[in-house]
């Protein structure tokens, strides 16, 4: 089992800035590609970023060019800066660990935090 704690969600005007963080508590954090998604409302979860612990990225195009993900492998921890936030990004963000070895397989997910882009 791995927990997942998000924070850093907050309101923000268009334009604005906002960093997630999400820790993971597992001994094995290199294990998981890391990954945030969202969820807006009436509509799917869908996928804003990934990253393997070997630093391959994968970006939704509505974000490619605004938003960053990265992590920190030492501190089991995994960020996604948002910069020039539009109001389409409001959603709840969830922090997904995705297992990719034999050993570890399995998704897990955080609670969510709310992202809320609005004058």
């Amino acid at each position: 089992q791995v927990q997942l704690v998000e924070s850093g969600g907050g309101l923000v005007q268009p334009g604005g800035s906002l960093r997630l963080s999400c820790s993971a508590s597992t001994s094995a954090f290199s294990a998981y590609v890391m990954g945030w998604y969202r969820q807006a409302p009436g509509k799917q979860r869908e996928l804003v970023a990934t990253k393997t612990s070997g630093g391959s990225t994968n970006y939704a195009d509505s974000v490619k060019g605004r938003f960053t993900i990265s992590r920190d492998n030492a501190k089991n921890t995994v960020y996604l800066q948002m910069n020039n936030l539009e109001p389409e990004d409001t959603a709840v963000y969830y922090c997904n660990a995705h297992g990719i070895v034999v050993a570890y397989r399995g998704d897990y997910w955080g609670q969510g935090t709310q992202v809320t882009v609005s004058s």
